[in-house]
C-alpha cells in the first residue's frame, strides 16, 4: 500500500452506518483520504502510550455480502495485522442499552431448508480469531475501556461481554416475528443480532494470517427500536463499541508477541535471524558461511547444527 507508514502496525476498521464511522474516526489523528477501487477510506493514526497504529477506516453500508467483499478488498490492499468490524446491534439477552458485545462467533441466520413443515436451520458459524477473542475477554474483565468514553460517564456504567451474535439480512424490530422465534429456538445463546458479521468473518476465514474481531454496542432491545433510535441510542452504542475497540488496539500495542512475531521466531532460533527493510533482507548469521553461484543465481550455504542450510 502506498502513502502509508510501513514502520507502524496496521489495522482496518469497517463500519456499516455513518454514526458508527464517526464514532471510530473520533479516536484517530492526522486523518487523510485514500481511494482504492472506488472505496473511500480514511487513514489515521491512533496513539496509545509509546505505540502508534496506522488505521484505515471505511463505511461500507449494511449487509453480509457487502461486508465480505469489503473485508476481502481491504485485506488485499492494506495487508493489516488485524481487521475489526465496529458498530451497533440489537440486544437479545443478558444485555442493556449501551452494553458492548465482542463476538467470539457469529451465526448465519439465513442458512437452512424450507420444508412442508417449515424452515429447518442448517447453521453456518464463523469464529473470531483466537488471539483477539482472548484480548477481548481480557479487556472486558477490566474497566479501562470506560476511560475512552465521553465524559460524563453514563449511569449505570455499561458492561462488556464476549459471546455469540447472530447475523441475518433483515432489521429485527419485533419479538413476535418469525426471525425472533428462529433465533430463540435455534440460536438461544446469541447475545445480539446484526447484519454484517457473518459475511465479514467468512472473508477473514479465507485470510487466516489476519486477526479478526467484531465489536457491537447495543442500541436497542428489539421491541421499542424506533423509540430507542429517536433517543440517540445508536450514537451512544457506537461510541461504546469504538471505545472498547480502541482499548483492544491499545492493549495489543503493548504486546511484543503480537506486534513482532518474527522477533519471537528469532529468539527460538538464534542461529539465523532476518530483518527486512526497503525490500532487502539482511541476515545476521552464526555459523560457517559458504557462497557460490549456480548460473545467474547466487547461493549461500550456512553450516550450523551439523546440517548445511541453503538460502
Amino acid at each position: 500500500m502506498s502513502e502509508s507508514n510501513s514502520n507502524l502496525p496496521h489495522a482496518v476498521i469497517l463500519t456499516a452506518l455513518p454514526v458508527e464511522y464517526e464514532a471510530v474516526r473520533a479516536h484517530l489523528k492526522d486523518t487523510r483520504e485514500k481511494v482504492h477501487e472506488g472505496t473511500i477510506y480514511e487513514l489515521g493514526r491512533f496513539q496509545s502510550g509509546d505505540q502508534s497504529w496506522e488505521v484505515a477506516i471505511a463505511e461500507i453500508g449494511m449487509g453480509n455480502a457487502g461486508a465480505a467483499s469489503a473485508a476481502e478488498r481491504a485485506v488485499a490492499y492494506f495487508k493489516p495485522q488485524l481487521v475489526l468490524f465496529v458498530g451497533v446491534a440489537g440486544g437479545l439477552k443478558d444485555v442493556q442499552l449501551g452494553d458492548v458485545v465482542a463476538a467470539n462467533k457469529v451465526y448465519g441466520l439465513e442458512y437452512g431448508k424450507v420444508e412442508d413443515t417449515g424452515f429447518k436451520t442448517r447453521p453456518s458459524v464463523y469464529n473470531s480469531t483466537h488471539a483477539l477473542d482472548q484480548r477481548a475477554r481480557a479487556v472486558a474483565r477490566r474497566q479501562d475501556w470506560l476511560k475512552r468514553l465521553p465524559i460524563p460517564l453514563p449511569e449505570p456504567a455499561p458492561k462488556a461481554l464476549v459471546g455469540p451474535i447472530a447475523a441475518g439480512e433483515k432489521v429485527l424490530a419485533s419479538t413476535s416475528s418469525e426471525t425472533w422465534n428462529l433465533i430463540k429456538q435455534s440460536y438461544g445463546d446469541a447475545l445480539a443480532v446484526e447484519m454484517e458479521g457473518h459475511g465479514f468473518l467468512a472473508a477473514l476465514h479465507a485470510n487466516q494470517h489476519v486477526e479478526a474481531l467484531i465489536i457491537r454496542g447495543i442500541s436497542d432491545l428489539i421491541e421499542g427500536k424506533r423509540e430507542a433510535d429517536a433517543a440517540n441510542s445508536q450514537v451512544v452504542a457506537a461510541q461504546h463499541a469504538s471505545a472498547f475497540a480502541f482499548e483492544v488496539l491499545a492493549k495489543l500495542g503493548e504486546s511484543r508477541e503480537f506486534l513482532s512475531p518474527q522477533a519471537n521466531a528469532d529468539e527460538a532460533n538464534p542461529q539465523a535471524q532476518t530483518t527486512q527493510s526497503a525490500g532487502k533482507f539482511v541476515f545476521n548469521i552464526k555459523g560457517d558461511v559458504h557462497q557460490s553461484t549456480v548460473g545467474d543465481h547466487p547461493q549461500v550455504t550456512i553450516n550450523y547444527g551439523n546440517k548445511p542450510q541453503k538460502i
